[in-house]
């Protein structure tokens, strides 16, 4: 039979039984509509909660890692060579945290075409200098502009300006937490004292939050210069080579690669970070599941509709086999209805998805510990509507499946002669 023929039939039994064929649309449509809201916010905050520590940590970490010597003096002893050798209470020797020949490394790495840019690095301890009280704290030597650039730096920035780190001789800018503690605000000083007994007072030029509490109270920033200052270093001092990739898959082979070939300690951001990717891994499939039981008890309501609309039109499907309609045109015309009921309720989901999300979107969020954030964090991802629309089809395909496989093998004199 011909296509729009049964396209007809198909739609005047959809129309038949219109009460029955809404409410099975109404399932695909709620189903459609939670699985994207629910998996555009889910993936929206892993987004938000991971960015908190991703996009400040770098895809590789170069940097010396102070351990006891693996030789020990009396090893390598001429006399004792032979030796049994029991060691005990073991400390770590003077190992070096500066990065030697660090000029080269970087030199080095960021002609690789898998590198998207480095920034240097000095971590120092310090104590802040408040009255009687010494607050210990972290100073960060940094290259401002690689740092806003690589990571995100001025989006964190809550109070002042980051390249006055630049401009501004002997600044600093706190981490909020601190600067609560100090009660120190922009343009204000600040007196630190380094682990060597020096010390150096500072002026503040803004306030830096990055949304994780503890670490805003004891972090720190001040330019690279600004840091080998303080600790009496050369121009050369470096104790971090931070490296972002052009692809982060890439971090663990380049942080072996890299590690072997300068022979330093080398930490890849998958490493460094298992804990949070498990989380977003374990966050996201839960979103996943949950949208798609809802779509699969949504197939469940349609199969059962065609069922049901399948022993009420047993005349029907007789008459339209006696009139010459095959089994295979039946078939068609029952996956027909099926298709059609999870098209529209599929589309409207789509769109009632959309303007949810949006609507989230718009929801006041203020929170001290993200003052970057305004609103309900929504990612507006066009995979997840690929998804839900063919997952939509695919499911009331299902669900139409063997109820119209039913129907294509009803034998019409049996219903005739019965009736």
């Amino acid at each position: 039979m011909s296509s729009k023929l049964i396209i007809q039939i198909a739609y005047s039994l959809l129309m038949a039984r219109w009460k029955q064929t809404l409410v099975a649309a109404i399932g695909v449509t709620f189903s459609i509509t939670m699985f994207i809201t629910l998996l555009s916010f889910m993936t929206g905050l892993n987004k938000l909660l991971d960015g908190l520590i991703l996009n400040r940590t770098a895809h590789v970490r170069l940097y010396n890692e102070v351990r006891p010597d693996s030789i020990q003096p009396v090893e390598i002893a001429p006399e004792f060579k032979s030796n049994y050798h029991m060691i005990r209470s073991v400390k770590s020797g003077n190992s070096r945290q500066e990065i030697y020949n660090s000029e080269a490394i970087m030199d080095r790495i960021v002609q690789d075409e898998r590198v998207l840019g480095i920034a240097p690095k000095i971590t120092s301890q310090v104590f802040f200098n408040e009255g009687s009280l010494d607050i210990t704290g972290v100073v960060y030597g940094i290259d401002v502009e690689a740092e806003t650039r690589l990571f995100f730096f001025t989006d964190y920035m809550v109070k002042g300006t980051a390249s006055d780190l630049k401009n501004v001789a002997n600044s600093i800018v706190l981490g909020k937490g601190l600067a609560d503690k100090l009660l120190a605000d922009v343009g204000e000083m600040v007196q630190v004292t380094t682990a060597q007994g020096e010390q150096f007072r500072l002026k503040v030029v803004g306030h830096f939050q990055s949304g994780l509490q503890e670490l805003d109270k004891t972090q720190s920033f001040a330019s690279i210069t600004t840091v080998q200052k303080l600790l009496g270093k050369s121009a050369n001092y470096v104790t971090d080579i931070q490296i972002k990739l052009t692809d982060v898959s890439l971090a663990p082979k380049l942080a072996r690669e890299f590690g072997t070939i300068f022979s330093i300690d080398a930490e890849d951001i998958q490493t460094a970070n298992s804990q949070f990717e498990t989380g977003t891994t374990i966050r996201t499939i839960i979103s996943y599941a949950v949208g798609i039981t809802l779509l699969v008890v949504a197939g469940f309501g349609i199969y059962n509709i065609l069922n049901m609309m399948i022993y009420e039109k047993m005349d029907s499907i007789a008459i339209l086999k006696a009139t010459g309609f095959s089994g295979t045109d039946v078939n068609r015309i029952f996956i027909l209805i099926a298709l059609g009921i999870g098209f529209f309720g599929g589309i409207t989901g789509l769109l009632m998805g959309y303007l949810l999300s949006s609507l989230i979107d718009q929801i006041p969020f203020n929170t001290a510990a993200l003052p970057t954030v305004t609103t309900y964090p929504i990612n507006y991802n066009p995979i997840y509507y690929l998804i839900g629309g063919a997952f939509s089809l695919f499911t009331t395909w299902f669900a139409g499946y063997f109820p119209a496989r039913k129907a294509s093998k009803i034998d019409p004199v049996v219903i005739i002669r019965g009736k």
